[in-house]
Order: C-alpha cells, then sequence, then structure tokens
C-alpha cells in the first residue's frame, strides 16, 4: 500500500506535467501569434502593406531554422526545465525591449530575438510531455499539449487588438512580455523529469556504453561534419519523409490563416475589424479542440497516428477550395469556412507531433522533434510574406488561398502511400 501510494501520486503528477508544458506554450507564443488579430491596426500605426505585416510574423520564426536544431540537442543532454525556462524568459526579456521600438525596422529586430528564445519551448515541452505518457495516451496529451499554441492564439486575438485600439502597439509588447514570464517562471519551478529518467542517461545515445560498464573510457572524438551528418541522416527515414511533406504544407495553411483571417474577412466580406478579430478567436478556438480531440482519435483509431494527418489534409483542401467560390463572400459562410480550417488546419498539430515523437530514434527525441521543426520553420518564415505579396500584387486572395491548396493536394499525394502503416510500437 505504502509503495503504491508514491506511484499514484508519481502518475498524477504527469497531468501536472502536461498542464505547465502547455500553459508555457500559451504564454511564450502569446504576442507573435496576436500579430494577425491587430493587423489591421499595425498597417495604421505603422503604415505596412500585407507582404510587410507577414515578415513581422517571419522575423519571429527566422531563427528557429536553426535554434530549434541547437534546442534539440541541448533537450537531449540537459534538463529540459532550464532549456525551456531560459528560453521563455529570452522571449519576455525581448518583448520588454521591444516596447521602447522606434518603428517597423526595430520591431522586426525585436521579434528575430524572441524567435531565439522560442526556440527552445517548442521541442522542450514537446519532449518534456512524450516522457511522461506512454504510448496509449501520448497522442490525446500531445494534443492537449499543442494546442497551447493555438490557445495562445485565441487570447492574443482576443486582447491584443483591444489593447492595441486604446492603448497603442507598444503596449501589446509589454503584455506579451509579462505572459511570456510567467510561463517561464511556472516551468522552472513546477516542472521535473519522471522519476526513472536523468539527464544523463538520457542524453545517451542508444547504442553507447553505460557509465557504469565502461567508467573510465573517455569518449571518442567525433568531428562536426560527422556529428551533423549522422542526426541529418534521420531525413532519409520514410516516417521523417511524411513528417517534413505533410508538416510543411499544413504549417504554411495555419501560417495563411493566422495573417490573412482578419484581412480576408474585412476586405472581402465587409466585416468591421473588430468582429473578424472575435473570428479569429474562434478560429483558433476550434483548432485548440481539433489538436486534442485529432489527437485523441489518433489513440484510438486502428490504422495509424498518420492517417488522421491526412484526412486533415482533405479537409484543409476542402475549405480552401470552398473560399474560392461564390460561397467565400458570404460574410457568414466565410466565418464558418474559417472555423472548419481552424479544426483541421490547427489541430492537425497534435497527432503530427505524437508521430513524430514515436519516430524518432532512442535517446534522440530531442534532436528529432528540433530537427522536423526547423524544417518546418521553412516554410513557417516564407509562408507569411509571400501570401501577403500574392495579395498585394493580384489584389485578391483567391491565389493565396489557392496556392496553399496547391501545397497541401502535392504534399497528400506524395505522403498518402503506406500512410495505413505508419504507426510503430514504441519500445
Amino acid at each position: 500500500m505504502r509503495g503504491g501510494e508514491p506511484a499514484r501520486r508519481t502518475w498524477r503528477y504527469r497531468w501536472v506535467v502536461l498542464g505547465v508544458a502547455t500553459f508555457t506554450q500559451a504564454a511564450s507564443g502569446f504576442f507573435v501569434q496576436g500579430i494577425g488579430a491587430m493587423g489591421v491596426h499595425l498597417q495604421r500605426d505603422l503604415s505596412l502593406n500585407t507582404a510587410q505585416l507577414g515578415l513581422l510574423l517571419s522575423a519571429a520564426q527566422l531563427v528557429p531554422l536553426a535554434g530549434l536544431l541547437v534546442a534539440g540537442e541541448l533537450l537531449d543532454r540537459y534538463d529540459e526545465r532550464w532549456v525551456v525556462g531560459a528560453g521563455a524568459c529570452v522571449v519576455a526579456v525581448s518583448l520588454g525591449a521591444g516596447s521602447l521600438a522606434s518603428g517597423y525596422v526595430s520591431l522586426l529586430l525585436v521579434l528575430l530575438v524572441v524567435g531565439a528564445g522560442y526556440s527552445t519551448v517548442q521541442p522542450g515541452g514537446s519532449k518534456s510531455v512524450a516522457s511522461w505518457f506512454d504510448a496509449s495516451q501520448r497522442g490525446l496529451a500531445m494534443g492537449i499539449r499543442q494546442a497551447g499554441l493555438p490557445l495562445g492564439g485565441v487570447l492574443a486575438a482576443a486582447v491584443l487588438p483591444v489593447l492595441a485600439a486604446a492603448l497603442g502597439w507598444r503596449v501589446t509588447l509589454v503584455a506579451g512580455a509579462l505572459v511570456a514570464l510567467l510561463g517561464a517562471v511556472t516551468f522552472v519551478c513546477l516542472y521535473r523529469r519522471p522519476p526513472a529518467q536523468s539527464p544523463a542517461r538520457d542524453s545517451a545515445p542508444r547504442d553507447s556504453p553505460s557509465r557504469d560498464s565502461a567508467p573510465h573510457d573517455p569518449e571518442p572524438r567525433v568531428s562536426l561534419t560527422s556529428w551533423f551528418g549522422a542526426r541529418l541522416r534521420m531525413l532519409r527515414e520514410p516516417s521523417m519523409t511524411k513528417i517534413i511533406w505533410s508538416g510543411m504544407s499544413l504549417v504554411s495553411v495555419h501560417s495563411g490563416i493566422g495573417v490573412l483571417t482578419v484581412l480576408y474577412l474585412h476586405e472581402v466580406t465587409a466585416v468591421e475589424a473588430g468582429p473578424a478579430a472575435l473570428v479569429l478567436v474562434a478560429t483558433q478556438g476550434a483548432g485548440v479542440a481539433g489538436r486534442v480531440c485529432l489527437a485523441a482519435w489518433s489513440d484510438r483509431g486502428g490504422s495509424g497516428r498518420y492517417v488522421c494527418v491526412l484526412a486533415c489534409m482533405v479537409a484543409v483542401i476542402a475549405g480552401m477550395s470552398a473560399l474560392m467560390t461564390p460561397l467565400g463572400r458570404s460574410p457568414a459562410a466565410a466565418c464558418l469556412l474559417f472555423v472548419w480550417l481552424g479544426f483541421f488546419g490547427i489541430g492537425w498539430y497534435g497527432p503530427w507531433v505524437a508521430y513524430l515523437a514515436e519516430s524518432a530514434p532512442r535517446g534522440r527525441t530531442g534532436f528529432a522533434l528540433g530537427l522536423a521543426m526547423a524544417v518546418n520553420q521553412v516554410a513557417v518564415v516564407l509562408a507569411p510574406p509571400a501570401l501577403g505579396l500574392l495579395r498585394d500584387l493580384t489584389g485578391s486572395f483567391v491565389p493565396a488561398w489557392g496556392l496553399l491548396s496547391v501545397i497541401t493536394a502535392v504534399a497528400l499525394t506524395v505522403t498518402a502511400r503506406g500512410g495505413r502503416r505508419s504507426r510503430r510500437p514504441v519500445a
């Protein structure tokens, strides 16, 4: 009985870890997720076109191209508590300094630093949850944890436009800094590793000798080229191929929803800026529900987690196609379509990241998460300004929705084969 009670307390604490990781994710991404909702205010106050607005989102995602790889390696070597906590603190400090920015260029530079700090939060939170939950509940747990990003978007879309309208855009950076700092403090104070896991053991490669078996053997020296090449060989794995294709297409859709929803509703369907921001709140809320529900489905579906990702791609293509028809010019129909796109075009991340964590080599979960997310960053960086520029050049949103539909259709075609065999038991 005595032995069972500590085990039960440990079992219950994983839900605390899940809550902490989810909150830190939402807090760290709070300001960046609200940029699209503030689009009308930022365009007015800083005299921006759509491409420049999209570039603000890209600036926050540029450094993670390399930062996610570094963060992944750090997570395989050190305690997530300090890696994630330090990154969230960088987000908070840089946003606080950004409130003093003199204009658009200064704001871009601030968001570059924000991206550097955020590089640790995304893979770090995913690894912390994956280490506490087994395969039977990992999809649901990952879905809840990954719901942190759109959850932060829901709160940001509801709060930041109001602050920007009443007090100016600089105050929104102060608000973002305070929220990010709260997330950092919460994670550092409450997170701990599972009892059976130690930093040294977790960071050791699967085929390396233990410290007990060879206490005096020095570690072999490996050149930087060999070290990097060994890790990049993960990209050749069939599971990683599916991860990359689907991730890059669907993260482009997510970026497009974030930067274009409010502008589209305001310009095409004549919805005022305030109500349009509320539609983005509902869209992000649907994404929260999607990340949880779709990940839970992947836990119980016998056909594998990746089939759930394929279903999301089909749903996204259908929604984007409908936006390009006269149906997309109706305010009510357009709002419903964006909620649909939120559920599938944001919700896909739950089962996707669970599939990624289960496909990673033993002892390299952190780096595998960082590598796949770094590849995704290419699309995250390019999509917002590219879609904004396409809108500026053509004077229409139809080419942007069409491009996203084509990219998703290509990814669906390339990765659909073998999707039913994608689920792999975890040792």
